[in-house]
């Protein structure tokens, strides 16, 4: 098996060597740079996260001799793992459940202060500075709002589609969400959408309701609307996106049914908390 048989593959039915094949194109300087490139965006998932698999992404990233493309997509493989370790870190300072985490505390923060080094450093090419930001702002730190705005306001285009894509990971971005809401651009436009569900931006209800309603909305947009209209208001998700769950588009209908389930489930902790309020009352 090479790794473009994976491509075809869900990362849960992968071979058990799966990993060892990625590693070892990883490292391998001889092996092809476009196989190297599909190791690396596929090294991230964590049904093959450990820590030789960050280390090698990590020296990916960090070395200058390696093509562009290639140390972009190892900064992005590193995202998920990120993000995994940091919704389980307790008090800044050990795990909540150290075994749902692949990596070691200490390897985690090593990979979040080599990212912030990385992306400070203004000779590396910017294509990699704005996947290492990407994938940076899955587990925020204090930097990372600074540098967001300045890539929002940087005048780039490339930059800011890496502004708003990060403002769906770190807090106090609102009116620039629901600048960028309104962006002709189509990629910031939907990266905006998902920005505005993810923080429940009701100022932005409008807007999604309409993405929502209209046929003509393309579908990945629309798929991000579904799923924000069930975030920013969940007591009328059901009434309003029920007519979608037998649309004659699989993907449309599946998102729906996904939004809805996640609506009642915020309703439930919500209804929760309220309980648990009156009975310390």
């Amino acid at each position: 098996m090479n790794v473009k048989d994976l491509l075809e593959i869900a990362p849960w039915e992968w071979p058990g060597n799966a990993g060892e094949i990625l590693l070892k194109l990883l490292v391998d300087k001889q092996a092809g740079e476009s196989d190297r490139v599909i190791a690396a965006e596929l090294a991230g998932d964590l049904v093959v996260m450990n820590e030789r698999m960050a280390d090698a992404l990590l020296a990916l990233v960090s070395s200058s001799d390696e093509p562009e493309e290639l140390r972009a997509a190892a900064a992005i493989g590193l995202g998920p793992v990120l993000e995994q370790a940091d919704t389980e870190l307790v008090d800044n300072d050990q795990f909540d459940d150290p075994e749902a985490v692949p990596i070691t505390l200490l390897t985690f923060r090593n990979l979040q202060g080599a990212l912030r080094d990385l992306y400070f450093d203004e000779s590396n090419p910017k294509e990699v500075r704005r996947r290492v930001l990407e994938a940076a702002v899955r587990a925020p730190q204090d930097w990372q709002p600074d540098a967001i705005r300045d890539a929002y306001s940087s005048g780039d285009s490339d930059w800011e589609l890496t502004a708003v894509f990060a403002m769906r990971w770190v807090q106090g971005f609102d009116d620039q969400i629901l600048e960028a809401i309104e962006s002709a651009d189509p990629e910031v436009h939907f990266e905006a959408v998902v920005a505005a569900g993810n923080w429940q931006l009701d100022a932005a209800w409008p807007h999604v309701l309409a993405l929502v309603e209209s046929p003509s909305t393309p579908q990945p947009l629309r798929l991000a609307a579904i799923g924000a209209v069930g975030s920013i208001r969940p007591r009328q998700a059901q009434e309003i996106l029920s007519g979608l769950t037998a649309s004659n588009d699989q993907e449309i209908a599946a998102a729906t049914d996904e939004a809805i389930s996640m609506a009642q489930a915020m309703l439930g902790e919500a209804d929760e908390e309220e309980e648990g309020k009156e009975w310390i009352n």
